[in-house]
């Protein structure tokens, strides 16, 4: 258990919040990545344990992960751990003192934290806890107000609240360096949003996918079915400039019905550009509009950095696209257009996915990402279903169940490649790149699950007899 290493080879030890657990390991490596550092962890990791251990960084490293990470709740020097009190005292007293001395000293003020994870403990068994760690060369001054530095006794009683056991399984020690972001999830609340719909995304998870996006200061980011523009407030956030299209005429011009209760209309000044303004990040709005996502509008060059972007399912929005089955009429000559209304046809699913990832491989810098959700009816998921591109590497697939029969999952790809001719006729070669039409009776599967549900809840509950 003992941590015998210098400054270059530190193990830090990240507590990590239980929520969004499938999305952790992505965004962590995603932002480790950012400043070109691996994934290292110990022997035991555990991708759902609260507690991580990490390798092979630096201080600076773990400040810039925490800068950004909403998934990572605070993160520690550790200077041992043990599965009992008995096996982190050898390991704390094995710890490095030339590690400890700095934050140590007689003329510098502390206060130690004790966190318990599934458990609570009352005051005095916290104190308890403290106490017996007086072997430890504290010479400071105790100060619970404004402290120098700062500890944490961290202890581990497994994720089952129905079986909590008496001792923790693992109990770890550490300086503390930084807070994760969690409090973004607060400050960009969509009930504190100026301009929402019926779809805005929620702000935690427009987090994580504009860090799973690796989205950094000066990017380009640009979301195709752009709707309020949630995507790009938080990728604004982390200073990248942003640019979306919406095929929805009111949306994109912010007017129509109120999404808010009590509202009838939206305001004058309800648009994505409010959104902007309202975190000031208005600076690096560059434009929304406007256009269909089938139809190509865009120079055939790489431009964006990265591609983030909740298309829609059919559900709470329609998917649609310009078009007409009918034969093309040619419009009289005198027509000018200002009046035209296009005509909407269905846009399937698998349509969407398919144009998406084109377009992410056409458009995309070398080593930009594509972040998106994909639908799934959970009874016939496999991985198959998954669409892939022979530009596009899939980095993430995590899952985030919406009921018992459906759920969506975040795709992270990164772009690997330039496309080539040949690869119009790849999916002829591998049926891998060939477009699951599965995707396109999800509405119906959705639709079909709930009616099942109700009608189980209908024959559970006695009507009332006359």
């Amino acid at each position: 258990m003992a941590l015998h290493c210098g400054r270059a080879c530190r193990q830090y030890l990240l507590h990590l919040a239980h929520d969004n657990v499938d999305f952790r390991l992505p965004e962590i490596k995603a932002l480790l990545s950012l400043r070109n550092r691996p994934f290292d962890t110990s022997e035991t990791f555990s991708e759902k344990s609260p507690f991580w251990q990490l390798n092979g960084l630096s201080e600076d490293d773990i400040r810039s992960v925490m800068s950004r990470t909403v998934c990572g709740k605070s993160a520690f020097e550790l200077w041992g751990h043990g599965a009992t009190t008995e096996e982190l005292r050898t390991s704390l007293l094995e710890y490095p003192a030339e590690n400890m001395i700095p934050y140590l000293q007689q003329n510098s003020t502390y206060k130690i934290n004790v966190y318990t994870f599934n458990k609570t403990l009352v005051f005095e068994d916290r104190i308890k806890k403290i106490d017996a760690l007086e072997f430890l060369p504290f010479k400071g001054t105790v100060n619970l107000k404004d402290p120098e530095h700062v500890f944490c006794l961290l202890e581990d009683y497994g994720s089952d609240p129905n079986d909590i056991p008496e001792e923790p399984f693992h109990i770890y020690f550490g300086r503390w360096i930084a807070d994760g972001q969690r409090e973004l999830i607060r400050s960009y609340s969509v009930k504190k949003r100026h301009f929402i719909g019926n779809t805005s995304m929620d702000a935690g998870l427009s987090f994580i996918m504009a860090n799973h996006a690796k989205v950094k200061v000066a990017d380009l980011v640009y979301d195709p079915f752009v709707g309020t523009g949630s995507l790009l407030v938080a990728c604004s956030h982390f200073g990248a400039y942003v640019c979306g299209t919406d095929i929805d005429y009111n949306t994109i011009h912010g007017i129509g019905k109120a999404s808010r209760k009590n509202q009838k209309w939206r305001g004058p000044d309800e648009n994505i550009r409010a959104n902007l303004r309202q975190y000031g990040t208005e600076s690096l709005y560059v434009d929304v509009m406007v256009s269909d996502a089938s139809k190509p509008v865009w120079r055939k060059i790489a431009q964006f950095d990265a591609i983030v972007t909740d298309p829609p399912y059919g559900i709470r929005e329609s998917t649609r696209r310009t078009g007409s089955h009918k034969d093309i009429i040619k419009p009289p000559e005198d027509f000018s257009g200002e009046s035209h209304v296009p005509v909407s046809m269905a846009y399937h699913l698998s349509d969407i996915f398919a144009d998406l990832l084109n377009f992410a491989a056409h458009h995309l810098v070398l080593g930009g990402r594509l972040v998106y959700w994909l639908p799934i009816y959970r009874p016939e998921y496999c991985e198959e279903m998954v669409p892939l591109h022979p530009c596009l590497t899939l980095i993430s697939n995590c899952e985030q169940t919406l009921s018992s029969h459906t759920s969506r999952r975040l795709i992270t790809m990164e772009k690997t490649k330039e496309p080539e001719d040949s690869d119009r006729l790849v999916h002829l070669a591998d049926p891998r790149f060939t477009p699951y039409q599965g995707h396109n009776s999800f509405r119906e599967k959705y639709f079909s699950g709930l009616t099942k549900k109700n009608g189980k809840d209908a024959k559970a509950t006695p009507g009332n007899k006359d």
